[in-house]
């Protein structure tokens, strides 16, 4: 059976179907949403499908009905109307100074005022009122209601969020370029902003506060992404071959995907939702590997997350928010938790009577954002993080546990010193994503027992090694070997075997920290 032709990097829904590549099929959500009413606002994290909703709606809009042959809008729409459609793709719109972001706009709007006949006025720089003039001209000469989409309308904004001073006038000229869309709603037909981040309407959309936010609705959950009914009655195939190439079992190939991909919930009752740009370059290449989060670095958010302390294990175990906590404007909060939830790095874990259980939706975004914390808490260069950690794997994989500490010690003591920073909160996280960002090498296991949870475990084919730290000026080795036999953090592993059936070896690891030298001192191994 030959495998599907996935559309990875394609985000035009015409040249799509044209070429023949899969398409999953979300018309029946569109044909819903242009039925149900005019305005209309969806946040989702970037590379998860928003381009090419915008763009399937484009197509839509044109009465371009042999690109949905096959497709649930062929079998429900009947009439076909075309409409004029102004498409404003603003991920073009960037912001490095003043003068280039007013060429972008000028970018943005220029062809349709060529299209349109219109020659305006080059000596200000309103774009709302060159925008209104496009919309009047486009129903003028068209006699029909016009369609507006914007695609990424937050992408300038986004570029100066820590240049609080810029932001203030950048934001003031995306307000002015969308305010025509509610004065104008005579002649509009439908209007859709899709972007990452939730601006307060006071802020953006002080005019157009007509919009439906649909972001957190239920019926359109999975507007945008693949989910998991999908993924599993569409794509056999392929979650075949990729099982294939990586000597799986397809079972065992479904719960890698699972792992590294799925987890994303964007409403109360949401299904199970894949990243597609993820999805689709797994399957297409037949790799488990790290493409969301390789295909751009979150800087600001993991300053943030810096800036504020927030605790990354938190944040890997899930925590509980109100909807007001992450489904907040962005410029108004007060700690990272609406920006990483928008952003994707954070998803919806679970809801019940009102609260919400908030945390890193999969691997993928896990080790990715953890290991893109790490310069903010040890070295800046991020070579010398990654080959610390491969050589500290290395040698706790091979059972040298004197030279996977002296290693730690030695990693700890070339950390550059900060005062402002490094107490011991700094250094629980520090050790937090050292074994968190071994775990892609090693067994996974959990930390907890029934008396508590241990610093960390390490898991790999012939042992199993309980880690306890103590980093006040007088906690000792012993102590914390102490707190690993009264807690019973080694009693969960007392079962565990090896590949031949044999029990694995057990280890007790107290470590004491030295806090003068900013480093491991001693350490007792039982």
């Amino acid at each position: 059976m030959a495998l599907k032709r996935f559309p990875t990097g394609v985000q035009d829904f015409a040249v799509l179907r044209e070429d023949g590549k899969y398409y999953v099929d979300k018309t029946d959500l569109i044909y819903k949403l242009v039925r149900s009413d005019r305005y209309y606002f969806l946040s989702r994290p970037r590379r998860f499908g928003k381009s090419l909703l915008i763009s399937t709606l484009q197509y839509y809009f044109e009465g371009r009905k042999e690109l949905f042959t096959g497709l649930a809008m062929e079998r429900l729409e009947t009439e076909w109307k075309k409409y004029p459609v102004i498409r404003l793709d603003m991920s073009m719109v960037k912001y490095a100074d003043q003068e280039k972001l007013n060429r972008n706009f000028h970018a943005v709007l220029k062809d349709y005022e060529t299209f349109y006949g219109i020659e305006p006025d080059l000596s200000n720089h309103a774009w709302g009122t060159r925008l209104a003039e496009i919309i009047k001209a486009a129903h003028a000469q068209s006699g029909e209601q016009v369609v507006v989409l914007v695609d990424e309308y937050d992408t300038p904004i986004l570029d100066t969020m820590d240049q609080p001073d810029i932001l203030f006038d950048v934001r003031n000229q995306v307000r002015d370029l969308y305010s025509p869309l509610k004065a104008l709603g005579g002649i509009l037909r439908f209007v859709f902003l899709t972007g990452i981040s939730k601006f307060s309407q006071l802020s953006i959309f002080s005019e157009l506060n007509n919009l439906k936010v649909i972001t957190m609705l239920d019926d359109y959950a999975a507007i945008c992404g693949i989910t998991k009914e999908e993924l599993l009655t569409q794509m056999q195939p392929e979650i075949q071959a990729l099982a294939d190439k990586q000597k799986m079992t397809y079972d065992e190939a479904v719960a890698g995907l699972q792992r590294q991909y799925d987890g994303y919930h964007f409403s109360k009752n949401s299904p199970d939702i894949y990243n597609p740009f993820s999805l689709i370059n797994s399957l297409s290449d037949g790799e488990l590997a790290n493409y969301w989060f390789a295909s751009g670095t979150p800087t600001v958010l993991t300053k943030l997350v810096s800036k504020f302390k927030m605790d990354p294990v938190m944040m890997n175990d899930g925590f509980e928010s109100t909807q007001e906590m992450f489904d907040a404007p962005t410029e108004t909060a007060t700690d990272p938790i609406p920006m990483l939830y928008q952003s994707g790095y954070l998803t919806i874990r679970s809801f019940d009577s009102g609260i919400y259980n908030l945390g890193f939706p999969n691997d993928e975004v896990r080790m990715g954002f953890l290991k893109a914390l790490m310069p903010y808490y040890a070295k800046e260069n991020a070579n010398q993080n990654d080959i610390f950690i491969l050589a500290f794997t290395r040698a706790m994989r091979e059972g040298r546990l004197e030279d996977a500490l002296l290693q730690m010690r030695a990693f700890f003591s070339s950390v550059p010193y900060n005062a402002e920073r490094q107490d011991e909160n700094h250094y629980k996280t520090l050790f937090f994503l050292i074994f968190k960002l071994c775990t892609p090498y090693l067994v996974r296991t959990e930390e907890c027992s029934a008396a508590g949870r241990a610093d960390a475990v390490v898991e790999t084919a012939d042992a199993v090694y309980v880690f306890e730290f103590k980093l006040d000026a007088n906690g000792t080795a012993e102590d914390a070997l102490r707190q690993i036999d009264d807690k019973g953090y080694l009693v969960p592993y007392t079962v565990t075997k090896k590949a031949d059936g044999s029990p694995k070896k057990l280890f007790k690891i107290g470590v004491a920290f030295d806090a003068e030298k900013r480093t491991l001192g001693e350490w007792k191994i039982v």
